[in-house]
């Protein structure tokens, strides 16, 4: 089997700006699209996603340095570490499970497109990390591998039904349209925002106030464009970092780093749209013979290209909810600590926040206000169940061979340590192995079975559009 697994590291090791494009050359063409027309879209499509990695490099390097020195400022020591998504992403594909986790996968994605179980065809083979973290943490627990890559399957085939669930939304509020997001992380946190939303229907005068970026450019004007807004947010993070903070220096050297921090936030807001665009631009001829091909064999069913959920989180809503988060996601870390449910003390991670939030936005229909509410009741959840499984985490990584930080005795990270759905499906492994498999088996169908009673109800629930209503027939 050694050339097997010399072929899926391979596949690894390409990255997702590469293996992505090769995977949407073969499906255009499986789908009929012309050779040529077919090799521009993924070329187009690759070429997005470097541009739009580029752009979340921007603002993790530049929002890391300013989550660093906040951190610093609050003189807060935890002893859990939050060493970040790419140290996860490498602890997951790193260990025992992750080395099936590919083939597994897309098993899974095609055992369910068989059965019509799932409209997505998740092209976005990189982040099956999140389901390869899921099991790690199980074998971690159990040491079943058998247990272990069927809990990942089962976080698969669920990350696919919330993409199914989700795609109306997303596709209405984002304009992308066949785009679906399976992904890991994002879409766990649809079932919690749902309900803490409806909550906030019933809530007198908070349901009133209306913070869509929409809303805010059209009171302030120029001043309310997400550029702007992108500026103001950087230049106020800017001076909880650094003003009036001796070690940095002097007030110029200060107003500097603030200065550059608030262009380079502006920039983010401006450029991510741009590189989004580039992607639909690429993805339009695919989703054309995506369209085709579902009319003549499968009766007009309908068919979504599941996509990593970086391509939303440039939307204002979800950036500027996310960039909010940093300071109260560092405040909440220390309260809770104070409180002694915590011990996680956010850093590498707080650059995913708008990873977290981006599928809020459907459902609170981009309100900020809205979405801030609901990622802080989530991220206070999200430090408490991640510091319960920090053990396992740290263990996960020992099986992974990952190379511990110095002094660091336990590790976590908020892209999939805090992860409400991975803290379940470990917690049912942990009732008594393949029991609690199954009995989380029979849970998620059980759900699959009343959302198929009711799909539409459950989709505008999630922010998808509610149908057209139709005029009462005359006489």
């Amino acid at each position: 089997m050694d050339w097997l697994f010399a072929i899926i590291e391979w596949i690894k090791g390409l990255g997702p700006t590469v293996m992505l494009p090769i995977i949407i050359f073969v499906i255009g063409l499986i789908l009929g699209a012309k050779p040529g027309r077919a090799f521009r879209s993924a070329v187009t499509i690759g070429i997005a996603f470097v541009g739009i990695n580029l752009v979340i490099g921007l603002m993790w390097t530049n929002l890391g340095d300013a989550a660093q020195a906040m951190v610093d400022r609050t003189g807060v020591t935890l002893d859990v570490v939050d060493v970040g998504w790419p140290a996860a992403a490498a602890i997951a594909f790193g260990g025992t499970v992750g080395t099936w986790i590919i083939p597994l996968s897309i098993l899974v994605n095609i055992i369910m497109l068989v059965v019509r179980g799932t409209k997505t065809l998740n092209v976005d083979i990189w982040n099956f990390w999140h389901f390869a973290f899921t099991g790690a943490l199980v074998y971690a627990i159990s040491q079943n591998l058998a247990l272990a890559l069927a809990t990942a399957a089962l976080n698969a085939a669920i990350a696919l039904f919330l993409a199914d669930w989700t795609a109306p939304g997303v596709q209405d509020f984002y304009g992308v349209p066949t785009i679906s997001i399976p992904h890991g992380f994002s879409a766990a946190y649809v079932p919690i925002a749902i309900p803490l939303n409806k909550l906030i229907d019933a809530i007198p005068g908070l349901n009133k106030l209306d913070a869509d970026p929409d809303a805010i450019q059209r009171r302030f004007g120029v001043l309310g464009e997400p550029i702007v807004v992108g500026v103001v947010i950087g230049f106020i993070l800017g001076c909880l970092a650094w003003l009036g903070d001796a070690t940095v220096g002097n007030f110029g050297v200060q107003l500097q780093k603030i200065l550059v921090l608030a262009i380079n936030l502006g920039a983010v807001m401006l450029l991510m749209p741009r590189m989004v665009a580039i992607l639909m631009e690429g993805l339009i001829p695919i989703s054309e013979s995506a369209r085709e091909f579902m009319k003549t064999r499968f009766a007009g069913g309908e068919f979504y290209i599941g996509l990593d959920s970086a391509i939303l989180i440039g939307h204002p809503a979800a950036i500027a909810t996310g960039l909010i988060m940093v300071p109260i996601t560092i405040g909440l870390a220390i309260l809770l600590s104070a409180l002694g449910v915590n011990r996680i003390l956010p850093f590498a991670d707080l650059a995913v926040i708008p990873f977290m939030v981006c599928m809020f936005a459907p459902i609170t229909r981009g309100n900020i206000v809205r979405g801030v509410i609901i990622a802080t009741i989530v991220i206070a959840i999200g430090l408490i169940l991640g510091t319960s499984i920090a053990g396992l985490h740290t263990a996960a990584a020992i099986d992974a061979k990952f190379d511990m930080p110095e002094g660091a005795t336990q590790i976590a990270s908020i892209c999939d340590g805090t992860n409400p759905l991975t803290w379940l499906l470990l917690n049912f492994s942990k009732l008594g192995g393949w029991i609690g498999w199954i009995i989380a088996v029979a849970i998620f169908g059980v759900v699959m079975f009343l959302y198929k009673r009711n799909p539409t109800a459950w989709e505008i629930a999630a922010g998808g559009p509610k149908p057209e209503e139709v005029p009462a027939a005359e006489g």
